[in-house]
C-alpha cells in the first residue's frame, strides 16, 4: 500500500526545536521529489520545503528560512523536517507529500499537528 505517515508533532515551547518524520511505504522516496507542506488554522496550505531525487533541498516558506532542515534517509525510506527556534506562527498541521513545489495533485499523509505555546 502506497502511503505516507507523519509523526513527531505535539506541543512545543517557543524557542525549542522539533523534528518531524514521514515514513513512506509502497514506494522508494529516493527517486521522488518529497515535500513538507503545512496549514495553519484559518490559512491556506503553505509549501515549506522540498527535497529532490539528488537530495537537493529548497525552502520556500520565507518565515522558516534559516530555521528548517529537510533531508531524506533513503535507507529508512523516511523524510525529515527539523524546525529550530520554533515560533507561534509555526503552529500548523504539517503534511508530508510526494510532490514537487507547485504540484496541485499529489500523495499526502494524514498530517501531524505542531502547536507552539508556552
Amino acid at each position: 500500500q502506497v502511503q505516507l505517515v507523519e509523526s513527531g508533532g505535539g506541543l512545543v515551547q517557543p524557542g525549542n526545536s522539533r523534528r518531524l518524520a514521514c515514513i513512506a511505504s509502497g514506494f522508494s522516496i529516493k527517486q521522488y521529489y518529497m515535500s513538507w507542506v503545512r496549514q495553519a488554522p484559518g490559512k491556506a496550505l503553505e509549501w515549506v520545503s522540498q527535497v529532490d531525487g539528488n537530495g537537493v533541498v529548497m525552502v520556500y516558506a520565507d518565515s522558516v528560512k534559516g530555521r528548517v532542515t529537510t533531508w531524506k534517509d533513503n535507507a529508512k525510506n523516511t523524510l525529515y523536517l527539523q524546525i529550530a527556534n520554533v515560533k507561534a506562527e509555526d503552529t500548523a498541521v504539517y503534511y508530508c507529500a510526494r510532490a514537487r513545489y507547485g504540484d496541485t495533485s499529489y500523495l499526502r499523509g494524514q498530517g501531524t499537528q505542531v502547536t507552539v505555546s508556552s
